[in-house]
């Protein structure tokens, strides 16, 4: 404690110790509350090279990495060929090594995870040749190894979507319908998790328009979608966003303050923080596209961002240790992981972090 007004941190929590004058108080909604992330790095993924676009999630209590795509002989400027894989890796709480266990379904890369009931879902993604509709619950069972069970496709294949589960609902918002698609869809499709049987609801698109490598993320039950792009043309070259949208059901769609600067593919779905702040770690900003020479790319930003979904507001949160997009933030162990990805155009990684996120307390002399 370093100041009078500073706090003691709770692990993504609201409610703070703090100590003022001798005398102890708990902070309130009314006060001011500030994310703060701590990370550790992990054991890394047993690859050469590294995947990014795979799916990730916590299955039996150990973390979970499977499929994703690299370019394990040349990079692309070389003439590499991305490579799309099935394998599945898992690592045991406490761990020091992962291990191979089973395999997908289907070599693919580039969908969405989200942790639901004693698995996690992965939703959509696609390979070289085509996306998928696809959507498996994903399981554990003691020494029986990783389990896929079938739940509804969604109404058309999606890659790069971006997605949450709000309540008992899952979400899932734009993407691309094809690798080649040089229009990103706009949708918004819902699925009733305690009764799946009625299939993928059809709601009200983004008045923000489709985009593909979008941020979503939940606050009670509140959709947010964050971002992304849409492509101008060609996916080539794209039109990075900085809008903001909430989904509220029954009401529709609200737009919300904008980004500081365009966020793209970062690890997804958004963090949550407290009981009103999502966290942005690092993304595209776009600033370096149309390098001439792809070896002089400096890694993607750093920074993190952080909403106020009360206040609708904005502000920095630090910088994470890492850069790294087109992965998945998954929740394990009292804290998120970021489990590889992409650290440079072509360029994969192994690394494997975990913060642990607090909200730091003080007084606020504003009446908000």
């Amino acid at each position: 404690m370093t100041s009078p007004d500073i706090l003691i941190f709770t692990a993504c929590g609201l409610l703070c110790a703090v100590v003022v004058g001798g005398s102890s108080w708990a902070a309130s909604a009314s006060e001011r509350e500030d994310p703060v992330l701590s990370w550790t790095q992990i054991s890394s993924i047993p690859d050469k090279e590294g995947f990014a676009g795979s799916y990730g999630g916590v299955a039996g209590g150990a973390l979970v990495v499977a499929g994703g795509a690299n370019f394990p002989d040349a990079r692309p400027w070389e003439g590499g060929t991305k490579t799309w894989y099935d394998k599945v890796f898992v690592l045991e709480p406490g761990a020091k090594q992962w291990r191979q266990e089973g395999r997908l379904p289907k070599a693919s890369g580039y969908g969405l995870s989200l942790p639901w009931k004693d698995g996690f879902l992965i939703i959509g993604g696609g390979d070289a040749r085509e996306n998928f509709k696809a959507v498996w619950h994903v399981t554990r069972a003691g020494g029986t190894g990783v389990r896929f069970s079938a739940l509804p496709d969604l109404p058309r294949p999606l890659a790069m979507q971006a997605g949450a589960v709000v309540k008992h609902y899952v979400y899932v918002a734009g993407g691309l319908e094809t690798p080649a698609s040089n229009e990103a869809a706009n949708v918004l499709y819902r699925l009733n998790l305690e009764n799946m049987a009625s299939g993928w609801e059809t709601l009200e698109p983004c008045p923000g328009g489709g985009r593909f490598l979008a941020t979503a993320g939940a606050v009670g039950d509140t959709l947010y979608i964050f971002g992304g792009a849409r492509p101008d043309g060609s996916q080539a070259k794209r039109v990075w966003l900085t809008d903001a949208w909430s989904y509220h059901p029954g009401s529709g769609w609200k737009q919300l303050a904008s980004l500081p600067h365009p966020v793209v593919a970062p690890p997804s779905p958004a963090m949550p923080a407290g009981q009103a702040h999502l966290l942005l770690v690092g993304g595209d900003d776009g600033a370096q596209v149309g390098l001439s020479d792809p070896t002089k790319h400096k890694g993607f930003p750093r920074g993190v961002l952080a909403y106020h979904a009360t206040k609708n507001t904005w502000s920095n949160a630090g910088e994470a240790p890492f850069s790294l997009v087109t992965t998945t933030l998954v929740p394990w162990d009292g804290g998120f992981v970021v489990t590889g990805g992409e650290r440079m155009p072509g360029v994969r990684s192994t690394e494997v972090w975990k913060a642990s996120c607090s909200v730091r307390c003080k007084k606020s002399n504003s009446k908000d």
